[in-house]
């Protein structure tokens, strides 16, 4: 295969194979492997934020990293009345450690944790379904976007936070999560509106893709960290997970599987 376009597809099929295999490993046995899992996979995000902000201080990001995974832990154990303090602390204490975008910090710091207790809620209380589901609707969406988007090309979504992102890809991407929403509605029969959740998902897939990247491109980054070869960092894999993770927990705090 020729270097250009298609010059960074082996490293990228290469580690997602990887990925696939553990995160499938994981999301099958569920509990505290799962769980564990995703609070460490919300510490190296924050890691990667805090090294993103203020990358002098690398034995913060650390501290950091390792206090979002115990919160992100805690929090589903418990009581309700405590989860959203336990969830802010880790944000609010790494705001005030970084020395500059501190607000920035904060918000984001939330967002990765929250996420974290969706993605755990989602697997422990809404079941295995819903949670190959939600990867099928993100992986879909990244992929078709990839391959469309370099195939047709076509303007650009958003050239001045994302310059790769193409309407087209996008496009291609709800298609996607729209073809995997039928085939889960019919294998559980969730009904026909599960379509339109699954594109809902989608969208908010690449929200939470297009937010990381501004958040890189105001930081003057091209990938969050070097750790997952071809795809960047662990934010710059997990970023559409974390928005469709959010979405799908408030849409199963208010309807059953089967009113969707």
């Amino acid at each position: 295969m020729s270097d250009g376009r298609w010059s960074d597809l082996t490293a990228r099929v290469l580690s997602a194979l990887v990925l696939i295999a553990i995160g499938a490993i994981e999301v099958w046995l569920g509990g505290f492997w799962f769980e564990t899992f995703i609070a460490a996979a919300c510490g190296i995000m924050t890691w990667e934020l805090a090294r993103m902000i203020d990358p002098q201080r690398a034995g913060v990001a650390i501290q950091l990293s390792i206090l979002t995974a115990a919160a992100v832990l805690l929090s589903y154990y418990l009581p309700p009345f405590y989860t959203l303090p336990v969830l802010i602390a880790p944000a609010l204490v790494g705001a005030g450690q970084v020395r500059r975008a501190r607000g920035t910090y904060a918000m984001f710091a939330i967002w990765i944790a929250a996420a974290g207790l969706g993605f755990i809620s989602i697997r422990e209380n809404m079941g295995l379904i819903w949670m190959i589901w939600l990867i099928a609707v993100v992986v879909a969406t990244d992929v078709a976007g990839y391959f469309v988007g370099k195939t047709l090309g076509g303007p650009k979504f958003w050239p001045r936070v994302s310059p790769k992102k193409t309407w087209s890809g996008t496009a291609g991407g709800w298609v996607a999560a729209a073809l995997v929403g039928a085939v889960f509605a019919a294998y559980a029969d969730y009904g026909m509106m599960f379509v339109l959740v699954s594109v809902l998902a989608s969208m908010a897939s690449q929200a939470g893709d297009i937010v990381e990247s501004a958040t890189k491109r105001k930081f003057g980054v091209k990938d969050s960290s070097k750790l997952i070869p071809g795809h960047g960092g662990f934010l710059d894999r997990f970023d559409g997970m974390m928005g469709a993770s959010l979405l799908v927990l408030v849409l199963g705090l208010i309807y059953a599987p089967g009113e969707l």
